[in-house]
């Protein structure tokens, strides 16, 4: 059975094949072939993690992904559709969707939304539901450094979750793809609306989030 998050990196592959190696994405800097590149270190190169973690460690990280600079865009696309290898944490069947399903689903918006005239995709309830669950851990760790408390509410539900506990506090309401997109720096991007007291609310707006 197909976990949630290789379907969307199957997904992720097919747009980054449709787009070839020069096409912009969200990522500063980065075209296609960029991000295909990061996403194949991550996969297999357990020097350059730290560097993929760790903003000072940079180097590690960019000096993987040059390694891989001459080959060819399509190698490069058809071996972050392979997947992680077996010997990998983040290929592991029952850490598959916790460790990926998010860097999955942001990455493919990174994509599709630098496009011009792009459209939002259809998301199906599987994917929203997953990627809400993972929220649970990720935007706790991602949204550590807000400066007051953050509360996401899954639009058109009641369910929440407290990234940061705190007062005052803003309500980030959103699909949870915008969400994931949000907590993770695309705040731009996201298509959330936020709530609360007014200076807090420009405080968030204005905070460098990161994945």
């Amino acid at each position: 059975m197909t976990s949630t998050a290789d379907a969307e990196r199957a997904a992720l592959c097919d747009l980054l094949d449709d787009l070839g190696p020069d096409a912009p994405t969200l990522c500063e800097g980065w075209t296609t072939r960029d991000l295909a590149t990061h996403l194949l270190v991550r996969d297999r190169e357990p020097k350059a993690w730290a560097g993929i973690g760790v903003p000072r460690l940079a180097r590690l990280a960019d000096a993987a992904m040059a390694a891989h600079a001459g080959e060819p865009y399509g190698q490069i696309v058809a071996t972050v559709r392979a997947g992680a290898p077996k010997w990998s944490p983040l290929g592991l069947p029952r850490a598959k969707d916790v460790v990926n399903l998010v860097e999955y689903v942001v990455h493919h918006e990174d994509v599709l939304r630098a496009q011009p005239g792009w459209r939002p995709r259809a998301v199906p309830r599987s994917l929203a539901d997953g990627v809400w669950r993972m929220l649970r851990v990720a935007a706790r760790a991602q949204l550590g450094r807000a400066p007051d408390g953050v509360v996401l509410r899954r639009a058109g539900t009641a369910d929440t979750i407290t990234a940061k506990k705190g007062e005052p506090a803003v309500t980030v309401t959103g699909d949870p793809v915008e969400l994931a997109l949000f907590v993770t720096g695309r705040q731009r991007a996201a298509r959330v609306d936020l709530a609360g007291d007014d200076a807090a609310v420009a405080r968030l707006r204005s905070t460098r989030l990161s994945m």
